[in-house]
């Protein structure tokens, strides 16, 4: 997932893909503890896709600060 699609997406949309991450990243942890995780990769991917969705959604709250002062 790309910062530049993230971008065209609204606070809502941002705010359920973050919460589907979440979940997919709780139930990849309990496949690793249980040895059956084949796509290791995965984990990281689902870990940098979270950290990219809360740093925008930081951004737009920055710049309504911002816009509010």
């Amino acid at each position: 997932m790309k910062a530049q699609d993230l971008r065209l997406k609204t606070g809502d949309e941002l705010d359920q893909m973050l919460v589907d991450l979440k979940k997919e990243q709780f139930n990849l942890r309990f496949q690793k503890a249980s040895g059956q995780l084949e796509n290791t990769a995965r984990v990281r991917q689902v870990r940098r896709d979270i950290a990219r969705i809360r740093t925008l959604k930081a951004e737009a709250q920055g710049a309504e600060k911002k816009d509010e002062g």
